[in-house]
């Protein structure tokens, strides 16, 4: 009698938890491009670490001030990619943070002079 039971309630055991453990059903989940690492993000913080800007392309209305912070035991530095850009930061020791404020609508490529394999993007919109 007592495996009859078992049986009763294994039978029933796997519909009740794939409803209790299927917390996606009915909802939508984001598509794979969605969260590509290109992707610019919305934000006004960037943080240098592990040798990179993260995230390494946002997008910034004009008048946004955008920090960035060394979070790296190495100097690196945000500097605007070209001869000519807004972005030009005295080499940065760990814990300190760099601040622009973006004036103009554009797209704004940055280097860590220091080393140049760093590279990133703000997008600015009006």
């Amino acid at each position: 009698m007592i495996g009859l039971a078992l049986v009763a309630l294994a039978a029933c055991s796997p519909a009740q938890s794939s409803t209790a453990t299927s917390p996606t059903s009915g909802m939508d989940m984001p598509s794979s491009s969605q969260s590509t690492p290109d992707k610019p993000v919305a934000t006004n913080t960037v943080s240098i670490k592990n040798f990179t800007f993260d995230p390494a392309s946002i997008t910034v209305k004009v008048g946004t001030t955008v920090t960035w912070t060394n979070a790296d035991q190495d100097p690196h530095t945000v500097t605007s990619d070209g001869k000519s850009g807004p972005l030009n930061s005295k080499p940065l020791n760990q814990g300190d943070t760099y601040q622009y404020t973006f004036t103009q609508a554009g797209t704004f490529s940055y280097l860590c002079t220091i080393h140049p394999f760093m590279t990133a993007t703000v997008t600015v919109t009006p």
